[in-house]
């Protein structure tokens, strides 16, 4: 039996990742500082702790895993990521965790290790056309991104790159684009946009009208969690040893995005909008390489994913306000 380790297994992306692996027949250990807030993932361990301490991490990897997942960060959505009041914690909670657990991975003899990295370690200026944004791997260097947050995943991937080089370690890693999807945050402030957007529709009443951060002519990709969870599998399983997009393809406005989901909800809404976070102008990912060198793309359409999230955070909402 296959043995993986999902760091971050309380969470959105690895809470999935536990699911997948255990319908595969893996025997799984998770670890996080917290269990998952909506379902159990089956985990045949999990480890509640913190992987900023060094100690957990050399616990937790206490064999030579065949697959270690690392996704745990300090994170969340624009209202989190860009407002400026988080650098720091962003930065040094998700440091350590990522310069403890390759050592900790190095010294266990860890088979292959997954690292997630995000679009936002790209530079700002290829950003900033809403309708043209260039976001190929080989556009990364020079490095200038737009928050924090995506300078500590763009250190973090030259951290694992080194020890892939200097000790032989199998490395994979994937630049994730707007992962979204149920069964995630959904309130809080360090949900993404889909997510928050549902739940302003599924609070508004009919012929209301819910808030959009900025002119809501930003762009952005948006990739349902099971697709991201199928890319990384394969990713994980390939012979691709350089850092790739994991994303989608159709690229919408926000304010598009907003009208999809007040289509889905069957809601005639106005739009009003707000000062607030943005980030940069335009993200889409460009999946040209991972189709190269791992021969797949995403394929589901945007709409579809939003249908089955939209559907579960009304539930969501339904359910608290009725206490």
């Amino acid at each position: 039996m296959k043995t993986a380790l999902v760091c971050g297994a309380g969470g959105f992306i690895g809470g999935q990742m536990v699911k997948r692996l255990k319908a595969e027949g893996y025997w799984v250990r998770g670890v996080d500082l917290v269990e998952h807030e909506f379902f159990d993932p089956g985990a045949d361990e999990f480890v509640k702790g913190d992987l900023r301490d060094p100690v957990l991490c050399r616990d937790v990897t206490d064999r030579p895993f065949d697959e270690v997942y690392q996704f745990a960060a300090d994170m969340g959505g624009a209202g989190f990521v860009f407002v400026g009041d988080n650098d720091a914690a962003i930065m040094h909670n998700s440091g350590l965790i990522n310069l403890n657990m390759v050592e900790a991975c190095r010294l266990a003899g860890a088979g292959r290790v997954f690292y997630s990295s995000s679009a936002c370690m790209y530079p700002q200026e290829n950003q900033l056309e809403p309708d043209n944004p260039n976001l190929a791997e080989d556009s990364a260097y020079p490095a200038n991104p737009d928050s924090d947050y995506g300078w500590e995943k763009l250190f973090s991937e030259r951290l694992y790159l080194a020890y892939a080089r200097n000790y032989g370690m199998t490395i994979r890693i994937a630049r994730y684009h707007n992962i979204f999807g149920e069964e995630g945050a959904w309130t809080g402030g360090r949900e993404k946009s889909p997510a928050a957007i549902c739940r302003k529709v599924a609070e508004a009443q009919d012929g209301g009208e819910i808030e959009i951060w900025g002119d809501g002519r930003q762009t952005r990709s948006f990739l349902h969690v099971s697709e991201c969870v199928e890319a990384t599998r394969r990713l994980m399983l390939s012979d691709c040893d350089e850092p790739v997009n994991i994303g989608s393809e159709e690229m919408v406005s926000i304010n598009q995005l907003a009208e999809i989901v007040m289509g889905i909800a069957g809601k005639t809404l106005s739009l009003r909008h707000v000062d607030g976070p943005l980030g940069v102008r335009g993200r889409n990912s460009d999946n040209r390489l991972f189709r190269k060198r791992v021969g797949w793309a995403p394929e589901q359409p945007l709409a579809r994913g939003l249908e089955t999230t939209y559907r579960w955070i009304e539930q969501q909402v339904r359910e608290n306000a009725d206490g």
